[in-house]
């Protein structure tokens, strides 16, 4: 980069109204996780997790994006395992162990933090030539 440009990372006007409306979706979302509103719960889980997977594979071409976005997309996933447990009064159950019904959630959210360590520690070392957006 010289020092006559800037490098900007641009998002298109209809993905950023998008991924607007996706933040609106999952706080409809944890707002019936927490009244324990079942049916929205439920229901805000389509388009909450539909439009993070959208998001992630229209980044797909910026690996610094696309990690953090599916953390993000795994981690709905997780949080949204958890509020159906929740829901169907099965988060307690035990499944091995000590092991109950809800930390199976721990699974994607695991999974995500795999992502991003992947991502922070070996792919951004070894591509410090790219313009990486984080």
């Amino acid at each position: 980069m010289s020092n006559n440009t800037i490098d900007n990372y641009n998002i298109p006007l209809k993905y950023r109204k998008m991924e607007n409306l996706h933040i609106v979706f999952w706080l409809f979302k944890d707002i019936a996780w927490c009244m324990f509103w079942k049916p929205l719960g439920i229901v805000m889980i389509i388009p909450t997790l539909t439009i993070s997977i959208i998001i992630a594979y229209r980044t797909r071409n910026i690996f610094s994006e696309l990690a953090h976005n599916l953390a993000i997309t795994v981690w709905i996933m997780a949080n949204s395992f958890w509020m159906c447990s929740e829901f169907f009064g099965v988060d307690n159950l035990i499944v091995f162990g000590n092991t109950t019904v809800k930390h199976l959630a721990m699974i994607p959210f695991v999974t995500g933090i795999l992502i991003l360590g992947y991502y922070y520690l070996i792919y951004k070392p070894s591509h410090k030539e790219e313009n990486l957006t984080l």
